[in-house]
């Protein structure tokens, strides 16, 4: 299983660097507000050398996450970063998490995770990174079956979602419904629930990352419990942010 994400890990970033890679000016700005392309690549870089760090040394990440700061991810997304840095520092992740023991726990902000999970989470966070980078160049990127992490991410927060708005966690099953881009049915959740989330699974992921509004996107809701959810749904953890407007690009 790790290898399998950290297959699918190592090609998204190959793609995020396909698009940065020619430019000379990485300043461009993106939807994120204030953030640029260089902001959107230090962030990504910050998260994967914490990440990494989490699962060499859980120690020394305990020891980081006593000085964390509200503001530790604006001032990481503004540290100077490099291609090359970065670059390494996903081979760094990669390698870091391929030498956690099976059944180990790698520590984090939140609950801790198993090694395959945190790739599963680099990798949503990459592609919805990737998802900024590619809005600010105007550029279309081909949905994948990579997409298939993204959406068991979102699923997987479905109470989350509630909680970190300030509102009860639904005890209800929930049934989602996808079309992955070959054509494929994903699903989750049983097959009779009275809740369901119904749509292609590229419109599903963007607004789980919240990276387009729910009206611009062909995702239905059936049920109370998921009809609330969709508005807001989201695939990391911590605070929900403002998502976009309708329209926005």
């Amino acid at each position: 299983m790790i290898n399998e994400v950290l297959i699918d890990l190592r090609v998204e970033g190959e793609v995020l660097d396909a698009l940065v890679a020619p430019l000379d000016d990485w300043s461009v700005p993106t939807p994120a507000p204030g953030w640029t392309i260089a902001n959107q690549i230090s962030h990504l870089h910050w998260t994967d050398r914490i990440a990494g760090l989490a699962a060499r040394d859980p120690e020394a990440f305990a020891q980081a996450l006593k000085q964390a700061t509200p503001d530790m991810v604006d001032e990481g997304a503004h540290e100077p970063v490099t291609l090359d840095q970065w670059r390494k520092g996903r081979i760094g992740l990669a390698d870091a998490l391929l030498a956690v023991p099976p059944g180990v726990k790698v520590p984090w902000f939140g609950p801790p995770m198993s090694a395959a999970s945190m790739a599963t989470a680099r990798l949503m966070e990459t592609w919805a990174h990737g998802q900024d980078v590619a809005d600010a160049l105007g550029v279309t990127r081909e949905p994948t079956n990579r997409l298939k992490h993204v959406a068991h991410i979102a699923v997987r927060a479905f109470g989350y979602a509630f909680v970190v708005n300030g509102l009860p966690a639904p005890q209800v099953p929930l049934r989602v419904e996808l079309l992955g881009p070959e054509g494929d049915l994903w699903t989750w959740g049983p097959a009779d629930a009275d809740d369901r989330i119904t749509g292609p699974a590229l419109d599903f992921c963007l607004l789980a990352t919240r990276r387009r509004h729910r009206d611009d996107l062909a995702v239905t809701a059936v049920g109370d419990n998921a009809e609330a959810w969709l508005p807001i749904a989201q695939a990391f953890a911590g605070p929900p942010g403002p998502g976009r407007e309708k329209g926005q690009p």
